[in-house]
């Protein structure tokens, strides 16, 4: 399987969001399964995306300062159809699919017919620069990490 960019603009998003309760690096950190489902519990709290996204989903960190350097995990949220149009990032992101499906494409036009489905526990890579955009099949929750900082150039910034 060829490398794949997750959107995580999803990423950046999470420092501001007010998600108050991400942790360090350096600090230990546990959650419960149940989190999955999108529960707030265990001090993961969901917000909605910040402007530079969508609107319509919504953002957990989980780890770190996506716009900081050093390593974070954020959690996004997206529902039936939820479309992130074609972008790429200045960084390398790695994203696991935690529940549902999700379409990844790449180039600059959106084509349906022309994307990877990835199912729950599916896993990708996102090289920098690639440009690829995704789609929720069914509501969707996806985990990114990487290294910071994170940004999202949209291909075309209508």
């Amino acid at each position: 399987m060829r490398a794949l960019l997750l959107i995580p603009a999803i990423i950046v998003f999470g420092a501001s969001t007010g998600c108050s309760n991400a942790n360090t690096a350096e600090q230990p950190t546990a959650l419960t399964a149940d989190l999955i489902s999108g529960h707030s519990v265990s001090g993961m709290q969901w917000g909605p995306v910040p402007s530079v996204l969508p609107p319509g989903a919504q953002i957990a960190v989980l780890q770190g300062n996506p716009f900081g350097t050093g390593v974070y995990t954020l959690r996004l949220k997206m529902p039936p159809g939820y479309t992130i149009p074609p972008h790429f990032h200045p960084t390398d992101e790695m994203a696991t699919v935690i529940s549902g499906n999700l379409l990844l494409g790449h180039g600059d036009v959106i084509n349906e017919k022309e994307t990877n489905l990835l199912h729950a526990g599916g896993f990708l890579t996102a090289v920098a620069g690639e440009h690829h955009y995704v789609i929720a099949r069914g509501a969707t929750i996806v985990q990114v990490h990487g290294e910071g900082p994170f940004a999202i150039t949209y291909v075309n910034p209508r």
